[in-house]
Parts: C-alpha cells; structure tokens; sequence
C-alpha cells in the first residue's frame, strides 16, 4: 500500500498520522481542535516539518490560545469587537477567549473531535474528524455539526475540507476558517512571498475593519519577507481565488496554498519571534458578525463546505 494511516490512542487525545510511504511525506493531525501538527517531507537536510506545532496533545491543551497555532476558527474567524453581535433581532456576546476587548478565533479551538472514519489506499491516506456543537452558555445558541477531512496524496498534497451543517430549528450566521502557522526555514525573513490579492481591508487601531479596501499588490509577484510585519487581511475581489506561495531557498521548500472559492479571503500575521508565520484562509472578514462581509446565514438543515489545499515542492 503506497499510503497509510494510523492512530495513536495512548495519550490524552488520539493522533492520526497519514503517511505518503513512497515520497516519506506525512501529515500529523490532533484530534484535539481537529489541528494539523505536521506537514513533512524529506529533503537533503532530512524529515522536515513545515509547521509551526506543539510537542503533544497536552502541550496543545496547555498553549493552544498562546498563538492558536493550526487552530480551527468557527463560527467566527478573527477578531468579534467587544465579543458582540445581533443576529434576527436578537443581542447576543460570546463567552469564550479575548484578545484586549474582542473575542477572538471562534469558539472550536480548544474542541475536542472524534475520529470518525480513517483510511488508506494506493491514492491516499485519510482521516475524518467530527464535533457537534451546543454549548448555548457560550453566546452562540445554534446547533450545529462539523466534520473536518484531511487527505493526504500524491505530490506532497494535503487537502482540507470542512463541512458545517445547521442541526437546528432557526438560521444562524457562521464564518469559518484555519490558524496554521509555517516555518520552511530558521526566519521567515528569508523567504519570498507571493500572494494573488489585489485588494487589502482596512483595519482600526483595534484591527477591527472599517468596511474599506484598499488597493495592495505589494506581493503580486516574489518578493523576500525582509522585516516586513503584516497583521491583515486580503481579499479575493478582483481575482477569482486567492493563491499564495511562499519558498525558501535555503531549506529548498515551496509550500503552495491553493484554497477553492469558499475561501476567498487570506489573513497573513507575523509573530514576533519571526520563526513561522501564520497564513489563514477564511470564508469572511474579521468581525463579520457585524459588518456583515462574506458572512453566510446558514439555513436549517444547510450544509456549508469549506475547502483548502497545501502542497510542498523540493526547489
């Protein structure tokens, strides 16, 4: 068999790793936050992961809110100012994580997903995760289910697909999107960047958006990271879905990041240590819940598909 998947049972959550046996790539996801810990593959310097993870599950369960590093963001992606929103004439504020006055990055990051499915063939290897929701006590009193579904193929390729489905009575608003963190060599300064958006959101001191885009193409084409700080969100208006890829030449990686067009929004921020840097794909602006941009009113019963991929190249 070319691929293979297992799992771990013996710590305090289960970890799947989906191997490539042929081209020694793999993929290590937590059941714990549905998170991706590893994407590695082989080079000259040997096994080399690409993302910036944790060490354990219970690492994870002890640091996932310092950085939310591969975290899952939904229902809401980013930053919810003052953790507030109205959604059917109804006032609602989520009790979950803030970052000064907003709340931030959903309320699935610290979850904890079943493993409901996994498998390998000659083709791939795969894992399904799920989570059903109904905690009304944190601001968001809508049901809903989410499976997550990793699968990783030929040509160094992992694919995401989430899929969020309304199991309640009435509609509900949702955004949905990924924290992952990536480290292809010892400094992201090193690294040329290129990213197909040609149009920035305005953010407020609170990086809050005003409900303004600005033109950006400062990316539109490879330029080295240097000492560049980004803290901001692109959008895909003006092109039909928003590409990035990121190299470095030293370690001799490209990662490519192809999502489809339920994620027509990319959200780029550079911690300052300097060693990784966070590339999110989301379905909406951040504070969406409010100002209304890409956000999607999911009917009951509606069943909501998000989907991105990552794939590595040997330069």
């Amino acid at each position: 068999m070319a691929f293979s998947a297992t799992i771990d049972k013996t710590g305090i959550f289960p970890v799947i790793t989906l191997k490539d046996e042929g081209n020694i790539c793999e993929a290590v996801v937590y059941s714990f936050g549905a998170l991706l810990n590893a994407f590695s593959v082989e080079t000259a310097y040997g096994k080399t992961n690409v993302i910036d993870g944790f060490t354990s599950p219970q690492d994870a369960v002890e640091n996932i809110t310092n950085g939310f590093k591969s975290a899952k963001l939904s229902p809401f992606v980013c930053r919810m100012n003052d953790g507030k929103y109205s959604f059917n004439e109804a006032d609602y504020t989520i009790d979950k994580f803030y970052l000064g006055s907003s709340a931030i990055h959903g309320l699935l990051f610290d979850a904890a997903f079943t493993v409901k499915n996994a498998g390998a063939d000659e083709k791939n290897a795969f894992v399904t995760l799920e989570y059903i929701y109904s905690k009304k006590e944190e601001g968001f009193p809508f049901a809903f289910s989410m499976q997550v579904n990793y699968v990783l193929s030929s040509n160094n390729t992992l694919t995401l697909t989430t899929t969020v489905i309304n199991t309640g009575e009435s509609s509900m608003p949702l955004s949905d999107g990924w924290h992952p963190y990536f480290c292809l060599g010892n400094t992201v300064n090193n690294l040329q960047v290129a990213f197909n958006s040609k149009k920035i959101v305005e953010f407020n001191d609170q990086l809050i958006p005003s409900g303004k885009m600005l033109h950006y193409t400062e990316f539109n084409s490879f330029k080295v990271f240097g000492d560049t700080f980004l803290d901001n969100c692109f959008t895909a208006d003006g092109t039909e879905i928003i590409h990035c890829t990121i190299k470095d030449t030293t370690s001799g990686l490209q990662l490519d990041i192809l999502p489809d067009a339920s994620y027509p929004y990319l959200q780029i921020y550079t911690p300052p240590h300097r060693k990784s840097i966070a590339i999110e794909n989301l379905s909406s602006v951040p504070d969406a819940f409010n100002n209304g941009i890409g956000l999607i009113v999911a009917k009951p019963g509606e069943v909501c598909s998000f989907t991105t991929c990552y794939q590595l190249s040997l330069l």
